[in-house]
């Protein structure tokens, strides 16, 4: 590689369709744009496209239940003045915002769901192009997500085909002579990002061409493991969960039986009810001590937790660690206190 990368848009492309060939189409388009392709040459195609070409297009109406069912597994709920925001693990693999369940750049009344396996349609699509130039193409289909920390989204491999998602520095040496221990480059990630300056979201362009990465584009017969190989596996995965959900989790409660918060955070007293009622539905940590049965009493200040009968102060130990915990996932710190009608918890 000679140090240079060029990223070209492929203009018009147009509308696509139920079972419109995707290549065809990007080649047509990459001859009217002028760009004529070349070994080496990486393709960045928008996943909509693909998603439209493979009839993923849906009626808005059951958008939940799509996401829902595209769903593998919640990570983080929010309720927000558009809805119930969710981040998932999406079935196509990567975790995301509402599976990828999407309603832009599509018809009014209509949702478009991911491709049902992005590294597949990568191939198929990279098949087609050799097929047709009988080139060394890298195909990466892209899609948009958040990160975890920062503000913003950007483009992301949601699969590829013809190179290796990642170059392993590992074991190399740096130019001060000192041995990398941990970097691996998101190289199809990368890919996508520098695309997506070009393509844009509201420009029409959901192809770019990448050259100048020829080096790592692979044989003709070689696809390459495809992203899926990105994602974290569990036992790696140190953010499993959002905040909240964890903490539910970890109390033994299902996170989807309590009412999400709210982004951005509610009034104290319903983030504290909350966080009570998380503890009174987890189940008792101590073999043999059953969880004592309360109801919650609302006051100015605060708020009692009354047990209906004299319970095991052993049981109400532990409810008062579950409380603590509950709040603390809720951004709230707590006072409590035993007291002749039971616990009295005060916000700060």
């Amino acid at each position: 590689m000679n140090g240079e990368l060029h990223v070209y848009p492929v203009r018009g492309i147009g509308e696509v369709t139920t079972e419109d060939d995707v290549a065809a189409l990007v080649l047509d388009a990459a001859g009217r744009s002028g760009l004529g392709l070349e070994d080496g040459d990486v393709l960045v195609v928008s996943s909509k496209i693909i998603s439209k070409a493979e009839g993923r297009t849906v009626d808005a109406h059951g958008r939940d239940e799509q996401i829902s069912a595209e769903s593998k597994r919640l990570v983080a709920a929010r309720r927000t003045p558009g809805g119930l925001a969710r981040i998932v693990e999406a079935a196509a693999g990567p975790v995301m915002a509402a599976a990828g369940v999407d309603n832009s750049n599509v018809a009014p009344g209509t949702v478009l769901l991911l491709p049902g396996d992005p590294d597949a349609s990568a191939r198929a699509i990279r098949a087609a192009l050799t097929s047709l130039t009988g080139l060394q193409l890298g195909v990466v289909v892209s899609d948009t997500a958040g990160r975890a920390w920062r503000d913003g989204q950007t483009d992301f491999a949601l699969g590829c085909a013809g190179l290796s998602p990642t170059e392993d520095l590992r074991g190399q040496d740096d130019t001060h002579g000192q041995r990398m221990e941990v970097t691996i480059r998101a190289v199809a990630d990368e890919l996508a990002g520098a695309a997506d300056l070009v393509k844009g979201k509201l420009s029409g362009v959901p192809v770019a061409l990448v050259r100048g990465y020829g080096d790592f584009v692979l044989p003709k017969d070689e696809d390459g493991p495809g992203a899926a190989v990105m994602l974290r596996p569990v036992a790696a995965d140190w953010f499993r969960y959002g905040q909240v959900e964890a903490v539910r989790w970890a109390l033994g409660v299902d996170p989807e039986t309590v009412e999400a918060p709210t982004a951005p955070p509610g009034p104290v007293l319903d983030r504290l009810l909350r966080a009570v009622e998380v503890a009174l539905a987890a189940p008792s940590p101590l073999p043999g001590v059953s969880a004592p049965i309360c109801v919650v009493n609302v006051e100015q200040s605060g708020l009692f937790v009354v047990p209906e009968l004299p319970a095991d102060p052993v049981a109400l130990g532990a409810l008062a660690q579950r409380l603590s915990a509950a709040a603390w996932s809720e951004d709230l710190t707590v006072t409590i206190s035993l007291e002749p009608r039971g616990l009295r918890v005060l916000p700060g």
